[in-house]
C-alpha cells in the first residue's frame, strides 16, 4: 500500500488556538526573567549609589582600575584621592567600587 495519499493529507487543521494559552510561556519567561536579573541588580545598583554618597574624608576605598587609596577631598562629581605620601589621582565617584572605611 503506498504512503503517498496519506502524505499528501497532512495533519489535521486544528482548532483556533486560545490566544492566553499561547503567550503564557512569554510572559512566564518574562516574568523569571524579571525577577532573577532585573530586580537583583536594582539592587545592587541601590546599594552602591548609597555607598558612593555616603563616602567622607578619610575613608580607604578602592577603584574600579584596582588603586587603593584615602579620600583627601570631596567634590559633587568626584574625589581626590591620595595614594601615597605626595600622589593624589582626581577620580570621578562612579569609579569607586568599595569603600573600606577609616583609616
Amino acid at each position: 500500500m503506498p504512503l503517498t495519499p496519506y502524505l499528501l493529507l497532512g495533519a489535521p487543521a486544528g482548532g483556533d488556538a486560545n490566544p492566553i494559552a499561547m503567550f503564557l510561556p512569554l510572559i512566564l519567561i518574562f516574568i523569571v526573567f524579571y525577577f532573577f536579573i532585573i530586580r537583583p541588580q536594582k539592587k545592587k545598583e541601590s546599594t552602591r549609589k548609597k555607598m558612593i554618597e555616603a563616602i567622607v574624608k578619610g575613608d580607604r576605598i578602592v577603584t574600579i582600575g584596582g588603586i587603593h587609596g584615602t579620600i583627601n577631598q570631596i567634590d559633587e562629581t568626584s574625589v581626590l584621592v591620595q595614594v601615597d605620601n605626595n600622589t593624589k589621582l582626581r577620580i570621578e565617584r562612579s569609579a569607586l567600587t568599595s569603600v573600606a572605611g577609616k583609616e
